[in-house]
């Protein structure tokens, strides 16, 4: 009876919601431009926040007619994130209407929740990881309601502009399909662009499942590995698990040389383990609170990545501490040892 009161209270909010933001939409609407002037009437009767409160589906039908896609003068918001709210929307109609559109409209939101995962050395992204994370599992989407994708909108609306712009790569279509003469074409070469990124998430979900074995032990707190842990780490992954073997990892990942730096980017670096690495370097000099800093942002990006290329403290958001990066940032001793402390952590990662 609880989870039932919850759930209409949910909806009661998600309906609020929704309400408040067709409102303010036409609040800011400017009744003495041309195009919004031949729906005054419509408009000054919803400017009131009342008339927003139990629409009948007939006045409802009437609102989208008359008001939907005059010019509003609401402040411009990120495109980005009016793309994901649109997104979420027509997952939400999805399930409102038992659309065969929902498996690719899922898709869609999980290969967002994938990418920004790589992100989370992004301090806004990383607070929100638990649910970045749990949108990637079977369970969520289980049993999805519309309350949890608005509230996944919301939390994750203002993040997804982190996406690098290459791989922004989600369309919007309205488009009908049209079916011509049906041929049978055979493909090879790739697998279901889904497919590959459910194996991808299901190796880094092993991985990080099986953090006690040795070798992966290992990875993760920076210990030296030998050939016979990286036999191990294959034995693993290609013998002793469902996962498939080592075609199917080459077809999703492509053949890794260095097996051990691969899983240790995956997994990441533990954060003492990290901290250690700089501990003596830190000790051994005064540094002001700018360097502190900078050094404490390559141990958050090693936490979640594992190893660091130096070329990455020539972009941001290492240059927002000086447009030189590293090089602006300490003298060139001090740097030298950065670069040397982050290449001894990937050499570890090596046998």
């Amino acid at each position: 009876m609880r989870k039932l009161e919850a759930q209409d209270e949910n909806l009661k909010t998600l309906e609020s919601d929704i309400a408040g933001t067709l409102h303010a939409e036409v609040s800011a609407m400017n009744v003495d431009n041309f195009v919004v002037r031949t729906q005054r009437k419509y408009v000054e009767q919803y400017r009131d926040a009342k008339a927003w409160e139990n629409i009948p589906p007939d006045e409802a039908m009437e609102i989208a007619n008359r008001l939907a896609g005059l010019p509003s003068e609401r402040e411009a918001e990120d495109e980005t994130a009016k793309r994901f709210d649109l997104l979420m929307m027509k997952t939400q109609l999805a399930i409102l209407d038992k659309s065969s559109t929902f498996k690719r409209l899922e898709a869609t939101v999980r290969d967002l929740a994938t990418r920004l995962e790589e992100k989370g050395s992004i301090p806004v992204v990383r607070e929100q990881m638990p649910l970045i994370l749990e949108i990637q599992t079977d369970e969520y989407w289980a049993d999805v309601s519309l309350p949890m994708l608005d509230i996944a909108r919301k939390r994750l609306r203002d993040l997804i502009k982190f996406i690098d712009k290459r791989e922004r790569k989600i369309v919007y279509t309205d488009f009908a399909d049209e079916l011509g003469e049906v041929h049978e074409v055979a493909l090879t070469g790739f697998g279901a662009a889904g497919d590959l990124a459910q194996y991808r998430k299901k190796i880094r979900h092993f991985l990080k499942a099986h953090e006690s074995h040795i070798a992966v032990n290992k990875l993760k707190h920076n210990v030296p590995i030998t050939p016979t842990d990286i036999k191990e780490l294959e034995r693993l992954l290609f013998e002793s698990s469902d996962l498939g073997d080592r075609e199917d990892f080459e077809k999703s990942f492509g053949v890794q040389e260095q097996l051990g730096e691969f899983i240790r980017r995956l997994v990441g670096l533990d954060r003492e383990a990290a901290k250690r690495a700089f501990g003596e370097y830190l000790n051994d000099a005064t540094f002001n609170a700018n360097q502190i800093r900078f050094v404490n942002q390559i141990i958050d990006y090693l936490t979640q990545n594992g190893v660091m290329d130096a070329a990455r403290l020539y972009e941001s958001p290492y240059t927002d501490y000086s447009s030189e990066g590293l090089d602006g940032v300490f003298k060139d001793a001090q740097a030298g040892k950065i670069v040397d402390i982050l290449e001894d952590i990937r050499r570890n990662a090596a046998a």
